[in-house]
């Protein structure tokens, strides 16, 4: 762990990264990423996200959620082509060796806020990826139509009203980070109300 990293700093240096070695990541580290998301401010102390932790084979859940939702989406193919497609399709799922799928399953209680629920989930996954790269872990976060579809759901046996809010793939950085991003000063975005 980079013990000498200030919050602002990590916040400042974390870059999305997509290509990670294959090399496991360790089991404390992986607990740590995740005790950090459960500290994620949540309105009414709901904590309204859950983990799916996928190492090795268990991340077959997830390449063939992805294989499935290609072929539907591509019916018309010939078999060959169907099988070729399926496989890139569910390959994606093993490019970390570490995924973890963030859930949102937002309370039924009297005076919740739905969107707030999924503001809280948002911010445990922002918490996981500062501490990833805290620890010297590459990560990125990654979402896109197959995530939002009902056979991701189902291949996360999620309930009513749940969502995926992200797939984090996480490993130990096979890249050199990107340049940072040009940003807009936040005094050009920010009004100041004194009186």
């Amino acid at each position: 762990m980079k013990d000498d990293m200030t919050l602002y700093e990590a916040i400042r240096t974390r870059r999305s990264i997509g290509r990670v070695k294959s090399d496991p990541v360790e089991r404390d580290k992986i607990e740590r990423i995740l005790e950090a998301g459960n500290w994620a401010p949540s309105h009414m102390c709901t904590e309204p996200w859950r983990f799916y932790v996928m190492t090795g084979s268990g991340r077959q859940i997830l390449a063939d959620a992805y294989a499935d939702i290609a072929a539907e989406n591509a019916s018309n193919l010939a078999k060959k082509e169907m099988e070729v497609l399926r496989s890139k399709q569910g390959a994606k799922a093993f490019r970390a060796p570490l995924v973890i799928a963030v859930v949102v399953s937002p309370s039924a209680a009297p005076g919740v806020i739905r969107i707030e629920e999924f503001a809280a989930a948002h911010s445990a996954v922002q918490n996981m990826l500062l501490t990833a790269h805290a620890l010297g872990l590459g990560a990125i976060w990654r979402s896109g139509e197959p995530m939002y579809h009902p056979r991701m759901k189902r291949a996360f046996e999620l309930q009513e009203g749940e969502e995926l809010v992200g797939l984090l793939y996480i490993g130990y950085p096979d890249m050199t980070p990107p340049a940072a991003n040009r940003r807009t000063s936040a005094s050009n975005k920010t009004v100041w109300i004194t009186e």
